[in-house]
């Protein structure tokens, strides 16, 4: 069996290390811990989680992460089994005693002999050398120039990101399609118009709303230039019907007019199954993202497929530099996995780690990697990292980046239910294969 290099000992680094030395593989697990930690770290264990204790839903007919976890379980995913074990009540969230699961993950790695821990700020890999980058947002500066280096367009800041909505829960009766100074019916974009009434509703409670806390190496003037929807409205009344919701050019086919205010919509994806809520970056809390901004009446039953984030974040331009099986264009032994590919969550980063790992095992004896199916959300998040996209930015999982299925649209209930058994289906096949 083969050397294999991982490097960053998080969930996505965990799991692809764990994985490989169950393999069989002499795996060497680098990390800075417990040296020196990222301004976000405290805990010296593997494995760590910073923001939350939430793994979100566990539901797996009704959302996609909790899907996900599921598939992930099929395919023997350590990290989903130390969350399950060390779970604490949350209702249908995967939540756990964060202590007890960093813990558990360590001591899941350390009782593996084919692991070599090895405590190092790591600045680079070289040719030829099976690894696995997996360092997180928080990437240091001495590995970051080296990914600077290799992918040629150098590491992402990303600072803020608008909502997104599933494009058939769009109420289409209080919306219309038009460019600016378009044809009604015509365009790329969908105008969600608000009278004066609902718009100075909508900015009472938008500036009122609750906020998210930022990390003590996080503040406001990294986001300065992408500022947020609700700082944006603080400056006065009518700021944002000269920014963001301007009507200026849209004219409603029902009245014949420019709206008081109107929220544009433009595609997410080719197939125009989700919509980026335009100009809508915030860092209001995602209950509140979902109560305020659903006060359009076109948004009223708003599916929000990614909610707004503000954060310090480090990720490379996937689709320009990885295959979907997380490997290098040009370097095929090197894999990146986690946060820094460009999948958002915990769950997500974690699946990475797995799927990387998966295909450099096979790729080490001499299989193909598996193909990234968007029947399966492991795969939807594989080919949405790999796929080329202008605009790239960080996704988690959800049902708009999974193939659609036929079903009833009178039973549109069923739809989720639907996607899952295909989807666990998938997965039972990808494990007869392993």
């Amino acid at each position: 069996m083969a050397e294999i290099k991982v490097i960053g000992g998080g969930l996505a680094g965990s799991e692809a290390a764990y994985y490989l030395a169950k393999r069989g593989h002499s795996v060497i697990l680098y990390d800075i811990k417990p040296n020196s930690f990222t301004p976000a770290h405290k805990n010296a264990n593997y494995g760590e989680l910073v923001c939350s204790n939430s793994l979100k839903s566990n539901d797996v007919y009704g959302n996609a992460c909790g899907l996900l976890k599921e598939e992930m379980r099929a395919l023997g995913s350590m990290v989903i089994e130390c969350a399950d074990k060390t779970r604490v009540p949350a209702g249908n969230a995967l939540a756990v005693n964060r202590e007890l699961f960093a813990a558990m993950i360590t001591e899941k790695l350390k009782s593996e002999p084919n692991i070599t821990f090895v405590c190092e700020d790591v600045g680079e890999v070289a040719d030829g050398e099976n690894a696995i980058i997996a360092t997180g947002p928080l990437t240091t500066p001495k590995l970051c120039e080296f990914i600077n280096k290799l992918t040629g367009n150098g590491c992402y800041f990303y600072d803020a990101a608008a909502p997104i909505v599933s494009a058939e829960s769009i109420d289409m009766n209080y919306a219309f399609k038009s460019d600016r100074y378009g044809e009604p019916g015509e365009g790329d974009y969908v105008n969600c118009p608000i009278d004066k009434e609902g718009y100075l509703a909508f900015y009472k409670e938008l500036i009122s709303a609750k906020r998210a806390e930022l990390h003590d190496f996080e503040n406001f003037k990294v986001f300065e230039g992408c500022m947020p929807v609700e700082v944006m409205a603080k400056r006065g009344e009518d700021t944002l019907r000269f920014g963001p919701l301007k009507p200026v050019g849209l004219t409603d086919p029902k009245t014949g007019r420019w709206p008081y205010a109107c929220m544009q919509l433009r595609k997410e994806d080719k197939e125009g199954k989700m919509y980026n809520l335009v100009g809508f970056q915030t860092n209001l809390i995602f209950s509140e993202q979902k109560r305020v901004f659903s006060m359009f009446p076109a948004l009223k039953n708003a599916e929000f497929l990614r909610y707004g984030v503000m954060h310090k974040n480090t990720y490379i331009n996937s689709p320009e530099n990885l295959e979907s099986d997380y490997s290098v264009k040009g370097r095929p032994n090197l894999f990146f996995a986690g946060q820094i590919t460009g999948v958002e969550g915990y769950v997500e980063s974690t699946a990475s780690g797995l799927w990387a790992a998966i295909n450099l095992d096979r790729k080490i004896n001499g299989k193909e990697p598996l193909y990234a199916d968007k029947k399966t959300v492991i795969g939807a998040l594989a080919a949405y990292i790999s796929t080329p996209n202008c605009d790239f930015q960080p996704m988690n999982a959800n049902y708009g980046i999974i193939e659609n299925i036929v079903y009833d649209r009178r039973k549109k209930a069923e739809k989720k239910k639907l996607i899952g058994e295909r989807s666990l289906a998938e997965i039972q096949k990808i494990k007869e294969i392993l």
